[in-house]
């Protein structure tokens, strides 16, 4: 009688493990150095992540929030950068095409911490806050660096102008997360599901 007992139970774990995963979140390993230095300070340290699908299920984000996003420029691809600035923010710029960006309805401009060696906004321009995935709260791996990531904006990248928030929602801003390898080239810092880690080392 036993098996059978562990049996029901294995059927109604299994629904109820999917269903969190796509609905509250998951931890996800994170590559690169472009967030530095709030994630992955050292070379020899690399950070895992809670990414909270909750959080921003009503695309609900805030300056300031880090976010997980796909990639404008490989949708294989889901990268992790911080939300600057939201709709109707008017933005300066590093190095984008335009020296100062309105960010338009339904985006938002996502940076990464470590200026320079980003890949995001700067490159990409503004980012559909439907390619918003999750929003990384804790750093929960390795147990030296368990904390909560705070969403803060650098005081050297506030917008110029904050535009008014819509009131059927709000605004989101996503993350592109680069880093600079020993050839000076920017590449995409990933996010990786923990259950990928075993075939992407």
């Amino acid at each position: 009688m036993r098996f059978p007992t562990f049996l029901k139970s294995l059927l109604l774990g299994v629904p109820v493990g999917v269903t969190l995963l796509d609905c509250v979140g998951y931890v996800a390993r994170v590559e690169g150095v472009s967030m530095q230095p709030v994630l992955n300070p050292d070379a020899s340290v690399t950070d895992y992540v809670f990414l909270s699908r909750w959080a921003v299920r009503n695309m609900d984000v805030q300056r300031g929030d880090i976010i997980s996003l796909i990639s404008p420029k490989d949708p294989s691809q889901k990268i992790i950068k911080r939300v600057v600035a939201l709709q109707g923010d008017v933005i300066s710029t590093l190095g984008y095409k335009l020296p100062y960006v309105t960010v338009p309805e339904g985006h938002c401009w996502v940076e990464g911490d470590h200026t320079g060696n980003s890949l995001d906004s700067n490159t990409f321009g503004p980012v559909s806050l439907g390619l918003v995935t999750a929003r990384a709260t804790q750093i929960v791996w390795p147990p030296s660096r368990w904390q909560q990531l705070p969403s803060t904006v650098p005081k050297t990248r506030v917008p110029i102008a904050i535009g008014k928030r819509s009131s059927t929602g709000s605004s989101k801003a996503a993350n592109n997360h680069a880093v600079s390898n020993s050839s000076g080239h920017s590449t995409s810092t990933l996010v990786h599901p923990i259950e990928d880690v075993h075939r992407l080392n």
